[in-house]
């Protein structure tokens, strides 16, 4: 029976290339600002910038995590991005499995003080 993730994100970021989005999933995951990260594919972008309307072969990288870390992991992927303006875009997830929307909650909480 799905369980309510109303407080889980996918987060959606485009990379210049593949080695900018394998470095960015990797610290998030393993700073656990977010709980995997997924290089979907290589993709072609179409977007308008600088007045005009540019063209780019990119990386289209997932990662998981809660609202509450979002910030965070927002932040973290502008330090770590090539671009001016990131697509760093988040979808809330509907519903999930207990045992998988437990998993992206445990392992994103950040340390305890202490």
């Amino acid at each position: 029976m799905p369980q309510n993730a109303s407080d889980c994100l996918e987060v959606r970021v485009t990379a210049a290339s593949r080695g900018e989005a394998e470095r960015i999933g990797a610290t998030a995951v393993g700073e656990r600002l977010a709980v995997d990260a997924q290089l979907v594919a290589p993709i072609e972008s179409m977007y308008w910038w600088a007045g005009e309307v540019q063209r780019s072969d990119e990386w289209l990288l997932l990662m998981k995590t809660t609202t509450g870390r979002f910030e965070e992991l927002a932040r973290r992927v502008r330090e770590l991005h090539s671009y001016e303006v990131p697509q760093i875009v988040a979808v809330a997830l509907a519903a999930g499995t207990a045992d998988y929307l437990d998993w992206i909650r445990r392992e994103t909480s950040p340390p305890s003080a202490g």
